[in-house]
């Protein structure tokens, strides 16, 4: 078996060379156990997860079955004690329920086998196609538009085909240990909406006023809303769509839960809200994302074919990714404005943060939200002041420049 490292120390080698072979011992006795003769994997490959999870390629070197030349196995460590969300049964659950929905509905790799005690879950490998993020970071705008709307489609069919299927959903959690019900990004936006008031105080001087403040919690009902309610992976990333010969597939459920799907579609109108690639798009394209969503999700939610019914539900879900990605990425005093990650191309958090506001204002004005639209204004001005010039200007995508 071969197996690669990253350069570091040599305890640090030692280490993460163990760490595979664990994981890939791991793997061969889940699949032996799953399919009921040996199984044999080699040659793993690191393909840099989380760090939640330790996530590898690995090649089928010896199968008595008809396997893929090629898995993917991934295997998470333990959480953090006093950690609330345990990622490894959302992803479980998220592979198992499309798994079950069959080839032409499942918008993600097959899950092979899994299981619960050892933590780890082997899925089919899509390969090494471009990313969504790949297509954005390049210069081929026609290419990236062409993802963005097949990005928006697949994300309104995911909707469509899983409406209706939550009880499925809390049934496989129940079976994992998990808890029905958690939405991870929750946690955090009912402390954002707690937490952020004061911070605008005292970082940018400004004052939320009352009416802006309700509306904010509008949008943070939508997190426990009845209405409208399917799968949603919670806060894909631009890096974990890939565009296959079959279409957008969607890789990372760490976050997958059940809940209202106008969350989801409020964030394309930033895109990527909880992401470090997040730069601007051109004029229109968001509401040419979300038309293209809707016109998957209005059959099985007809209501939302009403633009009295769902620009509201959009603007406050808006409201919510802007205040829980302020709360997450203003810089706090003494902190420098650097890119959000430093994982990929990603810009400034100020600059992100300031377009989020001024997209949120015009978006509020439109939506006759005068006291919403103010408030918007005012945090826009205060990062510009705050932060200096640049900060009022977010880069196109690379593609779009």
């Amino acid at each position: 078996m071969s197996v690669e490292t990253t350069a570091g120390p040599a305890n640090a080698a030692g280490a993460a060379d163990n760490e595979v072979l664990a994981t890939v011992a791991a793997a061969e006795s889940v699949l032996t156990r799953r399919f009921g003769a040996s199984i044999r994997l080699a040659d793993p490959e690191d393909l840099r997860g989380s760090g939640k999870a330790t996530v590898l390629r690995v090649r089928v070197a010896s199968t008595p079955f008809s396997l893929p030349k090629t898995l993917v196995v991934k295997s998470y460590t333990e959480p953090p004690i006093g950690e609330l969300v345990d990622p490894f049964p959302h992803e479980a659950v998220s592979y198992q329920l499309f798994t079950a929905l069959g080839g032409d509905d499942r918008m993600c790799p097959e899950l092979i086998a899994h299981d619960g005690a050892k933590r780890l879950i082997v899925l089919e490998d899509l390969g090494r196609a471009p990313t969504l993020a790949d297509k954005l970071l390049e210069h081929d705008a026609r290419g990236a538009e062409r993802a963005l709307l097949a990005w928006a489609r697949a994300l309104g069919r995911l909707h469509a085909t899983t409406a209706g299927r939550e009880a499925d959903f809390d049934a496989l959690t129940r079976r994992l240990g998990g808890r029905p019900g958690q939405d991870p990004v929750a946690r955090r936006a009912k402390v954002a909406l707690a937490e952020l008031p004061d911070l605008l105080r005292e970082v940018l001087g400004v004052s939320v006023g009352d009416e802006a403040l309700a509306l904010a919690h509008e949008g943070g009902r939508l997190l426990s809303s009845a209405q409208h309610r399917a799968f949603s992976p919670s806060d894909a990333c631009a890096d974990n769509n890939l565009i296959t010969g079959k279409g957008l597939r969607v890789l990372d459920f760490e976050g997958g839960c059940v809940r209202d799907v106008a969350l989801d579609a409020a964030a394309l109108r930033i895109p990527f809200p909880l992401c470090g690639c997040s730069f601007r798009l051109p004029n229109g394209m968001t509401e040419a994302m979300v038309a293209a969503w809707r016109a998957e999700v209005s059959p099985v939610f007809p209501d939302l074919d009403d633009d009295d019914v769902l620009m509201p539900k959009l603007l406050h879900g808006q409201l919510l990714w802007v205040w829980l990605s302020t709360w997450m990425y203003l810089p706090r005093p003494g902190v420098p404005d650097g890119p959000i990650t430093n994982r990929l191309a990603s810009p400034r958090r100020s600059s992100a943060l300031h377009a989020r506001w001024q997209r949120l204002r015009d978006d509020a004005a439109r939506a006759k939200q005068p006291a919403l639209a103010e408030h918007a204004e005012q945090v826009a001005t205060a990062i510009a002041a705050q932060f200096g010039a640049e900060a009022a200007h977010l880069p196109l995508f690379p593609a779009f420049s």
